[in-house]
């Protein structure tokens, strides 16, 4: 009996979670195509019935949405696979998993190898595919820390394993941070955070680490909006800096400028608001019910700019045309995956699955919140994915096997 409660053989799913997920994969490839193809007349049903089928397919095979059917179908198979080994051999290989990451990382900021686009190299193209190791690499760190951290409590309270344990957050949060890409290095913090947390680490640590953050973040803010630009000490990239005065509202005229300056940032502090301004637009605009699948004006006309409408604005063009009721079942459909993970943490057999589990939700939660949060200006503007709905083939790639690994911590839960 104890064997066969140890190595299970029957194949779990655990229902409601897949069910929302296929529901935000229906919503996400829905709204990529409207957010991308919103400007063409006809339909897709129309353009099959005019074309035959070998000019169909060369239509096809290149647009956005289909792009993203092909990255959700090759991420489902990966979590499919992910399901089938025991989570303890996973953690066995989390290491090797993390180095590889670290060298991805290193590699893409190798000119010839990383693929710069708007200011930023964060891609490596590969010819039919574009890799963001910095996805990739969130989910390396996830793996590691938690397997670092299921060793017995009593370990955590010795320095070495804390310090170590910096470490290991540190170097991908430098490297991600150098390409830069500062809403993804932000991002391991509360993943850290809350893994460090649960896992039983001394008070005192968390407390230092807190407040080291709140200081370091305080020191931020006032090096961009009250020091003077020859004051200043923190290294930030100028578009950095401006996102910041975007979300605290703060002008972009320095106090000695002169009126042509003046005049240069104030038309610069137009062009960087407009984005948000117009996602709060989308937003608002969309009322209870919305205006309807592929009959949003600020996306239609343009206002909502194409190049991000289906990323990191997906969110407005949902609220915008399908209002409300199409932005609470969004939420709700996430909020399915992270109370089923909780409970998944809870049901857990062992500290590995729990920290699994409990830092596979964090990583979901901080997605979520930061990107709904930009595009409703509760949080500065990032470029942090909406996972599932968001653009981006290496997003749904590694959300997917994170939703793999949490089904696998199911099927070997304590409880069959």
């Amino acid at each position: 009996m104890f064997e066969a409660d140890l190595n299970p053989r029957e194949f779990r799913v655990d229902l409601p979670m897949w069910l929302a997920i296929l529901g935000l994969i229906l919503v996400g490839t829905a709204f990529i195509y409207s957010a991308t193809s919103i400007h063409e007349t006809d339909t897709l049903w129309q353009r099959f019935q005019n074309m035959p089928v070998g000019a169909f397919l060369a239509w096809l095979v290149p647009q956005a949405y289909s792009k993203q059917l092909i990255a959700f179908g090759i991420g489902l198979c990966a979590a499919f696979a992910v399901c089938l080994i025991d989570y303890h051999r996973l953690a066995r290989w989390s290491l090797v998993v993390y180095w590889v990451s670290i060298l991805l990382l290193a590699a893409v900021l190798v000119n010839g190898i990383g693929t710069r686009r708007f200011g930023a190299q964060r891609w490596i193209d590969i010819g039919f595919f574009s890799f963001q190791p910095s996805e990739f690499a969130k989910l390396a760190f996830l793996l590691l820390i938690a397997n670092y951290l299921s060793r017995p409590v009593e370990e955590l309270s010795q320095p070495r394993v804390f310090v170590k344990l910096i470490a290991f957050m540190a170097l991908p949060f430098l490297l991600i941070l150098k390409e830069p890409d500062l809403g993804s290095a932000l991002a391991l913090i509360p993943i850290g955070l809350v893994m460090i947390y649960i896992a039983g680490t001394p008070a005192k640590y968390l407390k230092r680490m807190l407040g080291g953050g709140a200081i370091l973040v305080a020191l931020l803010v006032l090096d961009v909006i009250v020091i003077p630009p020859k004051w200043r000490f923190i290294p930030l990239k100028e578009y950095q800096r401006e996102r910041i005065l975007v979300y605290f509202g703060a002008s972009f005229v320095e106090p000695d400028a002169t009126p042509p300056e003046r005049s240069r940032a104030l038309e610069r502090q137009r062009a960087k608001t407009y984005n948000i301004e117009q996602a709060l637009i989308s937003v608002g605009s969309g009322g209870l019910a919305g205006k309807g699948w592929r009959q949003g004006t600020q996306n239609s006309l343009g206002y909502l700019p194409r190049g991000v409408a289906h990323n990191d604005f997906i969110f407005s063009v949902i609220a915008e045309e399908k209002g409300f009721s199409g932005s609470a079942l969004v939420i709700a459909l996430y909020a399915v995956i992270l109370f089923t993970g909780l409970r998944i943490a809870n049901q857990a057999r062992d500290r590995l699955g729990k920290m699994l589990a409990t830092g596979i939700v964090a990583l979901f939660f901080s997605h979520i919140f930061i990107n709904i949060g930009m595009n409703i200006r509760l949080m500065p503007v990032t470029g942090i994915p909406l996972p599932l709905l968001s653009y981006g083939g290496t997003s749904v790639l590694c959300t997917l096997i994170a939703a793999g690994i949490l089904q696998n911590v199911y099927i070997y839960r304590k409880s069959f």
